[in-house]
Order: C-alpha cells, then sequence, then structure tokens
C-alpha cells in the first residue's frame, strides 16, 4: 500500500494555484530529503486553515530540514488564491483538485454523506456537516473544540506578546491579552478558540470563493511524508473535524526529532 501511495501521488496532476498550469505535485521537489504532501479537505475548511497555519509558522525550519512541502485542496483556482492570501501559504505549492477524486482515490474519509429526501447534495452536506462538528461520525471533534477554550499546557504560546489578532466580532485583541488567562509560553485559554474564529470569519466573509461547492464539504484528508528515496515514512488519515494531526498540541512533531516548537 505505501508504494501505491506514491504511485498515486506521483502521477497526479493537478491545477497549480499560482500559474494555472496543470502540473505533477511533486515538480520542483526531487532533490528533498523529505517531501510532505498534505492532502486538505476544502480550502474553507477548518482544518486546511490551521494546518497551514502551523506549517507557515515553522516554514524557516522545514526548509532549513530540507522538508519540500506541497498541498492538494477541495477547491477552485479562486479557493486558492484566496487561501494562501490569508494564510501566506505558497501558491507555487499549492494544487487544487474541485471535487475530492484524490481523496477517493487514497480512500481516505469521507465524512457522513446522507443524502436526505428533498434536499440536494449541498444541502444534505451542510446537515451532514453540522452533525460531524457536533461529533456525529467525527472522531475527538468534540475533544479538540474543547481544548481551544480550555487551553494546552503541553503545546506552545499560539499568539505573540504584541501579536494583535482581528477575529469579528471581537475586538482586535492583543498577544498579551492571554496572559490574564493563565500567563505566558504556553496554549492559553481562548488563544487557539480565537486563531479558529477568526478563520470562520474569513471564510464565512468569502464563502463563494471559498467553497465554489459545497457539496464536498465532509470530505476528510490526509498527511504523507516521503524520504529521499521516496519511501513513505509517515501517514495520518483524518477521523475528523480539526484531527488532522495525531498530535494536536503540536501538529507537527512527526517531523522534528526533538518533538517540541520553537
Amino acid at each position: 500500500m505505501q508504494q501505491d501511495i506514491y504511485k498515486i501521488l506521483s502521477q497526479t496532476q493537478r491545477l497549480r494555484v499560482s500559474d494555472r498550469a496543470i502540473a505533477n505535485i511533486f515538480d520542483n521537489c526531487p532533490s528533498a530529503q523529505r517531501k510532505l504532501i498534505l492532502v486538505l479537505p476544502q480550502l474553507g475548511d477548518f482544518d486546511s486553515l490551521e494546518y497551514i497555519w502551523w506549517i507557515q509558522r515553522e516554514i524557516d525550519r522545514l526548509k532549513s530540514e530540507g522538508i519540500a512541502v506541497r498541498a492538494i485542496g477541495i477547491g477552485d483556482r479562486q479557493s486558492g488564491e484566496y487561501f494562501c492570501k490569508f494564510t501566506g501559504f505558497d501558491p507555487n505549492c499549492l494544487f487544487v483538485d474541485p471535487t475530492g477524486e484524490l481523496h477517493r482515490q487514497l480512500n481516505l474519509y469521507s465524512g457522513l454523506t446522507t443524502q436526505f429526501p428533498l434536499l440536494s447534495s449541498g444541502q444534505s452536506a451542510w446537515v451532514n456537516l453540522m452533525l460531524m462538528c457536533a461529533g456525529i461520525g467525527s472522531q475527538g471533534t468534540l475533544a479538540e473544540v474543547f481544548r481551544g477554550y480550555r487551553g494546552d499546557r503541553n503545546a506552545p504560546q499560539l499568539i505573540g506578546e504584541d501579536e494583535v489578532i482581528k477575529s469579528a466580532p471581537l475586538p482586535p485583541l492583543k498577544g498579551s491579552f492571554f496572559n490574564l488567562a493563565g500567563g505566558t509560553g504556553f496554549q492559553r485559554p481562548f488563544e487557539l478558540a480565537t486563531l479558529r474564529l477568526r478563520n470562520m470569519a474569513e471564510v464565512l466573509g468569502n464563502w463563494k470563493a471559498y467553497v465554489p461547492d459545497a457539496s464536498y464539504m465532509t470530505q476528510r484528508g490526509g498527511t504523507f511524508l516521503f524520504d529521499a528515496q521516496n519511501e513513505l515514512i509517515y501517514e495520518h488519515r483524518d477521523r475528523g473535524i480539526l484531527g488532522f494531526a495525531a498530535n494536536p498540541s503540536y501538529p507537527l512533531s512527526f517531523l522534528f526529532a526533538d518533538k517540541s516548537a520553537n
């Protein structure tokens, strides 16, 4: 199966956001020490935005360790452009798959897919998504939602002391504000929830751009890491909303020997 995953990915060509080219997702990273392939759900999904936030947080370290990152998300070029502008992710490294065909080829979890009578596929997807947000057919989602509110002493501090977060309808919040909830140097209560609220406000304010087809909202993603010989050395398959990482406290711990954030 390991070889099958590499074979599927190495034969995958999708639209690259930067130049509209239909290109192989491994383009321009043949000499990388490791290749990190992120198969994201809808680009307007909580998981996609949060995962790439972590990637951008550690982008210098990833480059210094020779890790090439490529991401493929469900959407179209406009979705990708909005996504890259908001997250700072390099559009040369982002590809789009309008219907989640690659996700199905890799047998990634489709989420709840009940088709409700009298509802369109997009409307049914909305109902299924709400059920998943409530933890139905979405392993670990409620626990992860609560972690965002209560904080996590095993996770690094997420917002710098002088960083200002704008997440409507809340007023702009400075990072030092969260010190009131318990100190510094770890994920404080409400810190992650505030970042998630900011992501939600961005997507809802640009819904049609981020989600051109709501039919695929429940589709989950996966992470695949290859070494220089293209051997699969790590994989994670999402089992629910906010389940993009095996270690939620530090989602990129699988990449670094010391298992810690900078």
